[in-house]
């Protein structure tokens, strides 16, 4: 179940990983934003910088949690780690940047704006913990992170069921900035507690 989970993140991460290209090829993706954001530069850098650089995030990082990878070529799990902290750095400023004009208003504005923050803000801190060395804080921080990085995900998946269930795009788009990301959370925190518990309990036996 581990191996087909694992197998599916990363075909999904792959596909929404890649799917940023098409929004330089084909016009009409940005409808729902007016004309004067459209023609913002500013909001163009920031958009297309945090779909470009987020894609790659969301292409790369799954990979880092593959123990066959860790073990048997710690270099390039440590190069992977780099480029996805970077990525996340930049994506994660920009998506900011856009969330304060998410469609929907003042509620998609926190739901995607409180993402980007706890995005960067696990992200930072696992980059930390594992420059002091601590691999076990390291592992925690970079699950909930690439818990984050999946919204993009999950945010495709939800989308479109809610836009047909609803009939409405704004208020599918309201419930979603917040569904994209906070089970993907718990579902991190389920994860981290259950390694947890993985830890604990040999020690308790020894004793």
């Amino acid at each position: 179940m581990k191996k087909a989970s694992w197998i599916t993140i990363g075909i999904l991460s792959t596909i929404v990983g890649l799917y940023p290209i098409i929004y330089f090829f084909i016009d009409g993706l940005l409808s729902s934003k007016s004309v004067e954001l459209l023609n913002d530069n500013l909001w163009n850098i920031a958009f297309y910088g945090h779909i470009t650089l987020g894609g790659l995030a969301l292409l790369i990082g799954w990979l880092q949690f593959s123990n066959k990878l860790r073990i048997k070529n710690t270099e390039l799990h440590r190069t992977i780690g780099k480029v996805y902290v970077i990525s996340v750095l930049f994506s994660g400023i920009f998506s900011l940047f856009i969330a304060v004009n998410a469609t929907g208003g003042i509620i998609s504005i926190l739901g995607f704006f409180t993402l980007g923050l706890i995005w960067l803000i696990t992200t930072i801190l696992g980059f930390k913990a594992i420059k002091k060395g601590n691999i076990k804080s390291h592992e925690k921080f970079m699950i909930f992170s690439y818990a984050a990085c999946f919204a993009a995900v999950t945010l495709r998946v939800w989308l479109p069921l809610l836009t047909i269930l609803m009939s409405e795009f704004n208020n599918a788009y309201r419930i979603v900035a917040w569904l994209c990301w906070v089970p993907n959370l718990i579902v991190a925190f389920l994860i981290v507690r259950n390694k947890r518990k993985q830890i604990i309990k040999p020690v308790a036996n020894n004793t």
